[in-house]
This record gives structure tokens, C-alpha cells and sequence, in this order.
């Protein structure tokens, strides 16, 4: 492995597989035979479910090295190997549409990190089922698409999300305490590329007014956890989660306050992790190569 300086285009490679002798070394080879520098390589034996989770990022020297070659060349391998993979330049941004309703806080985050060079996305647009964030998408130059939600509309709505999602050519849809439950249609239709944020308490507390309910409760731990959307609400893959202690003397809206930011912090990461394709789904649960 390389320390010194990167010497080429950079890729990513993602892949998991039924274990079995010579993965690694079926990897190893194909990239020496495209000129292939490894700069990080990371893996995973899951040893419960016979499953091997890969990740390699690696720069190329040869400038006739194209991404289509790789995939190309990977292809045999994976054949032969049955991988599930993923290929892509490192540079290339994640793009991303993000949904918000009435509490802003992921979403500003979101966009500084994202205007400061911190996050590698592009954000096409923001979607909304209120308008109190226009100003914000304006700010940054950012289409906003006010689109209302209500029983009655709800099949409208969701269809005119996954419009834009195709003609947009979005990668990545995240839910930035946007307040609506999704279809169970929309959820498989958006499987694998759908992050939510959500308050963890311990005890857990559902409804209205969940710090008030949290505070009344004598709470020490306030958390957040981030997990890819599926069918079961709040209950898909974990990518990440953290929590930040309270006591006696801080009130409901310094618990609030305090969630905020652990709601902030911890969708930023896994938005993070996912653009950089450091995320693998394995079954309900995920591997995640930070």
C-alpha cells in the first residue's frame, strides 16, 4: 500500500459475496493488472452469515484507464467469484435531494457541509411539504419544490417525488426530518438510496412532544439514529447513531436543543459514509468501513 502521493485517476470498489478462498487475492490481481495503486482497503468476514464485505480505493497511473475498462475488467472476476460490486470514480459526487418539513436544523447542516467542501454531493434540489425553507434553498441557489401532502393528495405527492428523482438522476434521497410517513411502494422503490433521522431516547418515546415526554421521564441520554428507509418506519439498517447526556437541570428545550445537534452530527455522518461508499447492507444490518 501506497503513502505517498496519488499518482492517478481515483477509484472505489465495493463488494460482497459467499465466502471463499482467494477473494482477496482475486482483487489484488485484477488491479495490478490495470496499474492499480491500493490507497485504502478495508474488509469483512461475516463469519454468522458466510458473507465477505470488501472495500478498496485505489488511484490508476496509466492515463488510458477508463472506468469502463475497470468495470469491464471487474466483471470476469465477479463472475467468477459471484460478487455483488460496485465501481466508481472517487470524485464523482453523490447527488443528492433532500426532504424537509418544519424543523431545519439537518438541513442547514446539510447545506454548509455541503457548500464548504465537507460532504462530495451535489444537491439538485429540495423538496418540502411546506414552504418555511424556500428562502434557505434560494440562499444557496437551490430549486425548491413545494410539494403538499395530504391524505387525500398523498399518491399525487409521491409520484411527483419520484419524478423528480428520475429526471433529476438522483443517487441519494434524505430525509431531513421530513414529517411524513412514505408508501410502502415508495420505501422499494427507493431501497438502498433513502436515509432517515430520527430521535433515539432510552426509553424510547413515541407522539407528540417526545422531549417534554422525555424530560417529565427523568431521561439521561439523548440520541439520534440514521438508517436507510424501508417499509418498517424507523426501523431499517442502522448506519449510525449517538448520544449525548443530560441531567436534572436542563429542561425540555435544552433537550431539544442538545437533539438537535446530535441529529445534525449523526445524519451528516452517514450521509458522509454513503457518498463515499463506505456502506454495505447486509441483511437488516450494515457494514460500515469508516
Amino acid at each position: 500500500m501506497s503513502l505517498g502521493p496519488t499518482t492517478g485517476r481515483e477509484f472505489v470498489l465495493t463488494l460482497s459475496c459467499p465466502d471463499r478462498s482467494g477473494l482477496v487475492h482475486a482483487v489484488t490481481g485484477f488491479l495490478v493488472r490495470h496499474s492499480g495503486n491500493i490507497q485504502e482497503s478495508q474488509q469483512f468476514d461475516d463469519r454468522l452469515q458466510d458473507r465477505f464485505f470488501m472495500r478498496v480505493h485505489f488511484d490508476v497511473s496509466d492515463p488510458g484507464t477508463s472506468l469502463e475498462s475497470l468495470r469491464s475488467g471487474f466483471a470476469q472476476v465477479a463472475e467468477a467469484y459471484r460478487i455483488s460490486w460496485q465501481l466508481y470514480e472517487a470524485s464523482t459526487p453523490t447527488r443528492t435531494l433532500i426532504m424537509v418539513s418544519r424543523f431545519g436544523h439537518c438541513l442547514n447542516d446539510l447545506l454548509f457541509r455541503w457548500r464548504t467542501g465537507a460532504l462530495n454531493i451535489e444537491v439538485p434540489a429540495i423538496v418540502s411539504n411546506h414552504r418555511d425553507f424556500e428562502p434557505l434553498a434560494e440562499s444557496y441557489g437551490i430549486p425548491f419544490h413545494h410539494v403538499p401532502v395530504t391524505r387525500e393528495t398523498k399518491p399525487e405527492a409521491e409520484a411527483r417525488l419520484l419524478e423528480l428523482v428520475d429526471e433529476l438522476d438522483i443517487d441519494l434521497v434524505v430525509l431531513a426530518r421530513y414529517m411524513q410517513i412514505l408508501s410502502n411502494d415508495l420505501c422499494k422503490q427507493l431501497e438502498g438510496r433513502a436515509i432517515n433521522i430520527h430521535h433515539s431516547f432510552l426509553p424510547s418515546f413515541k407522539g407528540a412532544r417526545p422531549y417534554v415526554q422525555a424530560y417529565e421521564r427523568g431521561v439521561k441520554l439523548v440520541g439520534a439514529t440514521a438508517h436507510y428507509v424501508t417499509p418498517d418506519l424507523d426501523e431499517g439498517p442502522i448506519i449510525e447513531q449517538d448520544v449525548i447526556r443530560v441531567n436534572h437541570s436542563q429542561g425540555p428545550d435544552s433537550m431539544v436543543a442538545l437533539g438537535r445537534d446530535v441529529e445534525a452530527q449523526v445524519l451528516a455522518r452517514a450521509v458522509e459514509w454513503h457518498s463515499q461508499s463506505r456502506i454495505m447492507v447486509n441483511g437488516n444490518r450494515t457494514v460500515v468501513f469508516r
